[in-house]
């Protein structure tokens, strides 16, 4: 068996995958989402010691597998430095007890293995788009080995600018769920928000100008009209991911597409990739909902492919 650590922000999380089978033996994840909603957003130093607290509890319930044990895998990169160090430092503790190895996993990659936990085998090639509260990327991943970011944004996240957005209108964090809820009532058209990068070629993302945008919004309105207000948000802040795709798909038409990280949860981002799918006959592939935001079972479930890689070569 293989135990993963997932801390690159503010969920602690704790995995353990059985190599031959893939199949979850153990997983516990412990939210920081009502700690950090009085802030607006996560604090990495307060998210650093509510992790030193929490990790070693659950790690406490793994301990009857530790004999069978082959290797600790954890991510290590990208994330907040102070989070990413606490299960870094468990990692390294556990390997040095139980003699075992350390897998080190692309926290962004973990992402994509989402779509694999508890499957014997992958389903590579895959064109993925990766929306979080960190990154929006579209990335060409074509094995274990092979994986190439084709876009990325110049500034904020889709993720990010949702819970922006949220914490404008004193709704808490985080806030690409409150939004989503919110837009549900709202009419899609009553602001005419631009699309960002509209007028430019270049193939990337951004939001801060729409964030900006909307705050002015914000700023003029009553609290009646923040359904209106994020209902127009959401639909320009996908409408935007669909141009782009569409414009890429324009040289490289998709096969296989794949909607990974936190806000792949996201209902109309969903709908909206379908459609555009449609005319290409791709096949749209998501992880279980319960998958979708940071936990170690995607980093397991990736340790899990690199450990047997390793195991073959030597």
């Amino acid at each position: 068996m293989i135990l993963s650590i997932e801390s690159s922000c503010d969920d602690s999380s704790i995995a353990i995958t059985e190599i031959e089978t893939r199949r979850v033996i153990f997983h516990k994840k412990i939210s920081q989402e009502l700690e950090h909603s009085r802030y607006g957003g996560v604090v990495p130093e307060l998210a650093a010691r509510l992790h030193a607290k929490a990790l070693p509890m659950i790690l406490e319930e793994c301990r009857s597998y530790f004999g069978s044990l082959k290797a600790i895998a954890v991510t290590t990169n990208p994330g907040l430095s102070v989070t990413l160090m606490e299960g870094i430092m468990m990692a390294k503790a556990l390997s040095i007890s139980l003699n075992i190895p350390i897998v080190e996993i692309n926290h962004l990659h973990g992402h994509i293995y989402s779509l694999f936990i508890e499957k014997e085998s992958t389903n590579f090639p895959l064109t993925v788009l990766l929306v979080s509260g960190g990154h929006t990327q579209v990335i060409e991943a074509n094995s274990l080995t092979k994986m190439r970011v084709v876009m990325s944004t110049m500034d904020d996240s889709f993720g990010e600018s949702f819970d922006k957005v949220a914490k404008m209108m004193g709704l808490g964090y985080p806030g690409g769920p409150v939004i989503e809820r919110l837009a549900r009532d709202g009419d899609r058209d009553s602001y005419p928000f631009t699309v960002p990068l509209q007028k430019r070629g270049e193939l990337a993302f951004s939001y801060s100008g729409l964030k900006n945008a909307v705050r002015l919004a914000v700023e003029s309105a009553d609290k009646s009209d923040y359904a209106d207000i994020a209902a127009s948000f959401e639909k320009i802040a996908t409408l935007h991911i669909m141009r782009k795709l569409k414009k890429y798909f324009k040289t490289n038409p998709p096969q296989r597409f794949a909607i990974v990280g936190g806000a792949s949860a996201n209902l109309y981002l969903r709908s909206q990739i379908e459609d555009l799918l449609k005319p290409y006959g791709a096949t749209l592939h998501l992880a279980e909902l319960k998958y979708c935001s940071d936990n170690a079972c995607m980093i397991g479930r990736m340790a899990v492919d690199i450990f047997d890689s390793t195991k073959n070569v030597s």
